[in-house]
């Protein structure tokens, strides 16, 4: 019975995540499977993976085979480098202690790696806040300096019409007033 490591989707629709499973190669999809090995989101960012190292790699030693997606899987948590450092072993180039020593090495500089990865989408996501923030501060104060200069220019506008015709009426009022004393000196000289 050939057996294969795949994916089994499970989720809604548009929100998969995935059990990696144990399953005759003749088995559908998400059929009958024999073990289950792990599993997968790659909603998140980055991917969650969670694996039970020590079954992956006792299937792989007994030849199952990897479809691409868990073959990629695999490999990014170092499963299948950890069998391929058990076949070194085996064939006797080097020890034990030395394969464990080569896969701390790797898994060190992996985890790096992905917390290197974590903490630039979170300063990225806090940079982009910050930036989000500071152009909507920046757009409230344009509008509220554009309304201001608009109130501005209107209460001008207000005050140089109210203005004029507060002048023109003294003017007018001191018109007649002064016609009158001269009507009041011309009729005493009339008479």
């Amino acid at each position: 019975m050939p057996t294969r490591i795949r994916l089994q989707r499970k989720g809604k629709k548009g929100r998969p995540y995935y059990h990696l499973v144990v399953a005759d190669s003749r088995a559908p999809r998400d059929g009958k499977y024999i073990e289950r090995i792990g599993a997968y989101d790659p909603n998140q960012n980055p991917a969650f993976i969670e694996i039970n190292n020590e079954k992956a790699l006792e299937w792989l030693q007994k030849g199952a085979s990897p479809s691409d997606t868990c073959r990629a899987i695999l490999s990014y948590t170092g499963i299948v480098y950890k069998n391929h450092l058990a076949g070194g072993v085996k064939k006797g180039a080097f020890t034990q202690e030395e394969a464990d020593r080569r896969f701390d090495v790797w898994l060190n500089e992996k985890n790096a790696k992905i917390e290197a990865k974590r903490s630039n989408l979170e300063a990225g996501k806090t940079d982009a806040e910050k930036a989000r923030i500071a152009a909507e501060v920046k757009k409230s104060n344009d509008k509220a300096a554009a309304l201001s200069a608009k109130l501005a220019a209107a209460s001008a506008a207000e005050a140089a019409a109210k203005a004029p015709a507060v002048e023109e009426a003294p003017a007018e009022a001191e018109a007649p007033a002064a016609d009158a004393p001269a009507a009041e000196s011309e009729a005493p000289a009339a008479e």
